[in-house]
């Protein structure tokens, strides 16, 4: 859904002080929450909808954080996720899912999220998590 982000997107280089944070989810209303949440916060929100977008994505804007959703259309974030771990280490991770099993949790950290959140999310979880990871 690239119009979620022409909506959010300030373009690269516009503020050199903003943080990109790229933002994987297939539900639009994760990403409109996630997005305006950020961008109030003065971060720069890039939103991609499947594995292959996020992948790109990832490679063209260099986030410092990444949002990213384990159950997408063409995958699993967890099956991807120590590939970008590997190839981004400094990259904070913060895994979501509306299916938050033990095995699942325990999988995202090993392979090297620095949190897990499980959906709904709220506000306060977002910031919550924001502060956890950034503070790091």
């Amino acid at each position: 859904m690239d119009n979620f982000s022409s909506v959010f997107c300030t373009p690269i280089g516009m503020d050199s002080n903003k943080v990109t944070v790229l933002i994987v989810d297939d539900e639009p209303d994760i990403c409109f929450l996630l997005g305006n949440m950020l961008k109030q916060k003065s971060f720069i929100p890039v939103i991609a909808n499947s594995l292959t977008e996020g992948l790109d994505k990832l490679k063209k804007h260099m986030p410092a954080l990444l949002f990213l959703d384990i159950h997408l259309p063409d995958g699993s974030g967890l099956d991807i996720l120590g590939r970008i771990k590997k190839d981004f280490p400094t990259l904070k991770i913060i895994m979501m899912s509306a299916y938050d099993g033990a095995s699942e949790k325990s999988r995202a950290i090993e392979e090297g999220a620095d949190i897990f959140i499980s959906k709904p999310l709220s506000r306060d979880l977002i910031t919550e998590s924001l502060e956890k990871v950034l503070n790091k």
